[in-house]
C-alpha cells in the first residue's frame, strides 16, 4: 500500500505542518520557518500582525481634539447645529452684558471722581493758593497802615491762615502717601508757621517804628514768593492733572462693548432668518424677545454714553476751564496788590535794571506784570462766559481793574515826587482818598462772585454727565441675562420639534 507524503494527511484528516530539519540560525524569527507563534499579552497587534510596539502604538487624543470631534459629528445633525447656534447666541449676548457692565462701570466711577474727588480737590489747592497770596496782601496792607492797622485787615489775614492750613489738611487727608504731592504738602505744613512768625516779627518792629520791620516783611514775602506759593501751584497743577486723567477715563466711547452687542444683535437676526427660511416661520418668540433686550442695551449704551460724554465736556469746556481762568486772574490780583503795598514798604530798597537806561523798584516792576496777567485772564474769562450771569461779573472786574490802573499811577507819581503820605493814602487811604484798595476790592468781590456761577455750572453739567451713565452698568446686566435666557429658550422649542 503506497504512504503519503510526509506532511500530508490521510484522507479526511487536517494536514499537520511539521517544522524543517534545519535549526534557526541567531537572529532569525519563527515565523520565518512556518511555526506557530503566540503573540504576546502586553498589548495589541500592529497592523501587519506584528505585536505593538512603543514606536507604533497610536498617540493618545486630547479632550480638545475629542470635543472638536464630537462637535462635527453634532453639527451634522440638524438637533447638533441648533443647540451649537443657542450656546453661541448666549455666549455673545451674556459677553456683551458682561462687557459693557465693566465698562460704563468705570467710566461711571471716574465721572464720580470728576465731581465729588478730583475737581473739589483742584478748587481746594487754588484756594490754598489765593488763601496764601490773600495773606500775603493782608499782611503788607496791615504793615503799611502801622499802628493804625484795621481789626478787618487783621481779620483778614488771620482767616487767610487759618484757610491754608485747613485746604492742607484737606489734601494731606486726599493724597497718595509717598506721592509728590505729600511732599509739597508736608513742604508748605513746614514753612507756614516760619512765614507767620516773620509777619509777627515784623509787625512788632513796625508798632515800635523800628526800620528792621520793612526787612522782616520784605524776607516773609521772598519766602512767600519764592518758596510757598511755588509749592501750592506745583500742588494745584498736580490736582488739575487728576482732574484731567478722569476726564480722560470717563469721555471715551466704549467701543469693545459697542462692537459685541453689534455682533450679538447680527448673530441673532442670522439665527432668525435662518429658523424662517427652514421652517416658513416669521417669528420666534424667544429669539425676538432676544433681540429686543439686545437692542435695547446697545441703545442705552450709545444714547446713554453720549449724553454722558457731552454732559462731561459741557462741565469742562464752561466750567473747569473758566474755573482755572478765574482762578489764575484772581491770584493774578492779590499779587498785584501785594507788590503795590511793598512797593512803599521798600521805598525803593529793591530796584530791577529794565533796559540799559531804565531801572524801576522791582515790586513796582512785578505789579505792572500782574497787571498784564490779569488783563489776559479777564478778557479770556469774559470769552469763556456763555451767559449773562456769568459775563456781568467778570465785565465789572474789569471795569475796576481800569480805575485801578489808573490810581495806581496818581500813587506812584505822587511817591516819585517825594509825597509819600500822599501815595500811601492813594493805596490805602479812605474813600475820600479814592484809593486803589477799592478798586481791589471790587476785582476780589467780582472774581469771586464768577467763580462761584462757574461751579455752580459745573456741578450742574458735571452731575447730568454721571447720572446719564446711572443704572446702565446694572441694567445691562440684567437685560443681557434676559436676552440669553429668550436665546436658548427659543432655540429650545425649535429642539422639541425634533422629539
Amino acid at each position: 500500500m503506497t504512504q503519503p507524503p510526509k506532511g500530508t494527511a490521510p484522507p479526511g484528516q487536517p494536514a499537520t505542518p511539521t517544522m524543517p530539519a534545519v535549526p534557526p540560525q541567531s537572529g532569525a524569527t519563527a515565523a520565518q520557518y512556518g511555526a506557530t507563534a503566540t503573540a504576546p499579552r502586553s498589548g495589541p497587534a500592529s497592523p501587519q500582525g506584528r505585536p505593538a510596539t512603543p514606536d507604533t502604538a497610536p498617540a493618545r487624543r486630547t479632550a480638545w481634539a475629542e470635543g472638536v470631534d464630537r462637535l462635527r459629528a453634532a453639527a451634522t445633525t440638524e438637533p447638533g447645529r441648533l443647540r451649537l447656534i443657542g450656546a453661541v447666541l448666549a455666549l455673545l449676548v451674556i459677553a456683551f452684558g458682561t462687557v459693557t457692565a465693566w465698562q460704563m462701570t468705570e467710566r461711571s466711577s471716574a465721572a464720580d471722581d470728576v465731581l465729588h474727588s478730583s475737581q473739589p480737590l483742584s478748587a481746594g489747592a487754588a484756594d490754598i493758593y489765593r488763601s496764601l497770596a490773600d495773606a500775603n496782601t493782608a499782611a503788607s496792607s496791615g504793615f503799611l497802615a502801622g499802628g493804625q492797622e484795621s481789626a478787618d485787615t487783621r481779620d483778614r489775614y488771620e482767616k487767610d491762615i487759618r484757610t491754608a492750613a485747613q485746604g492742607l489738611i484737606t489734601a494731606a487727608a486726599n493724597s497718595d502717601p509717598g506721592s509728590p504731592s505729600t511732599d509739597t504738602i508736608a513742604k508748605l505744613n513746614k514753612l507756614l508757621p516760619e512765614y507767620k512768625g516773620l509777619i509777627e516779627r515784623a509787625r512788632a518792629n513796625n508798632r515800635q517804628g523800628y526800620p528792621l520791620g520793612g526787612a522782616y516783611l520784605r524776607y516773609a514775602n521772598e519766602k512767600m514768593q519764592q518758596q510757598m506759593l511755588p509749592a501750592a501751584e506745583d500742588l494745584y497743577k498736580r490736582e488739575n492733572a487728576r482732574l484731567s486723567a478722569d476726564y480722560a477715563d470717563a469721555k471715551p466711547y466704549p467701543w469693545t462693548a459697542i462692537g459685541l452687542g453689534v455682533l450679538a444683535l447680527g448673530g441673532l437676526v442670522w439665527a432668525q432668518r435662518r429658523h424662517y427660511r427652514r421652517t416658513n416661520r416669521v417669528l420666534n418668540q424667544g429669539l425676538v424677545a432676544a433681540t429686543a433686550a439686545s437692542a435695547v442695551v446697545l441703545l442705552w449704551l450709545v444714547v446713554g454714553h453720549s449724553v454722558a460724554r457731552a454732559g462731561l465736556n459741557s462741565s469742562y469746556e464752561h466750567g473747569v476751564r473758566s474755573l482755572n481762568v478765574l482762578h489764575d486772574a484772581r491770584i493774578a490780583s492779590l499779587k498785584a496788590r501785594g507788590n503795590e503795598n511793598l512797593t512803599l514798604v521798600s521805598r525803593g530798597a529793591e530796584t530791577k535794571q529794565v533796559s540799559a537806561t531804565e531801572v524801576m523798584d522791582l515790586y513796582d516792576y512785578d505789579f505792572q506784570q500782574d497787571m498784564k496777567t490779569l488783563t489776559k485772564g479777564l478778557a479770556l474769562a469774559e470769552g469763556l462766559a456763555d451767559d449773562t450771569a456769568g459775563k456781568k461779573p467778570v465785565a465789572a472786574a474789569t471795569a475796576n481793574m481800569k480805575v485801578w490802573k489808573s490810581r495806581h499811577q496818581e500813587a506812584r507819581t505822587a511817591d516819585d515826587s517825594g509825597d509819600y503820605q500822599g501815595a500811601l493814602n492813594k493805596v490805602i487811604g479812605s474813600a475820600a482818598d479814592k484809593p486803589t484798595g477799592e478798586c481791589f476790592d471790587g476785582v476780589d468781590t467780582n472774581l469771586a462772585a464768577a467763580l462761584t456761577h462757574e461751579e455752580t455750572e459745573f456741578k450742574q453739567a458735571a452731575g447730568n454727565g454721571r447720572d446719564a451713565m446711572s443704572g446702565l452698568p446694572a441694567g445691562a446686566g440684567v437685560l443681557a441675562a434676559l436676552a440669553a435666557a429668550g436665546a436658548l429658550l427659543g432655540i429650545g422649542r425649535r429642539l422639541s420639534e425634533y422629539r
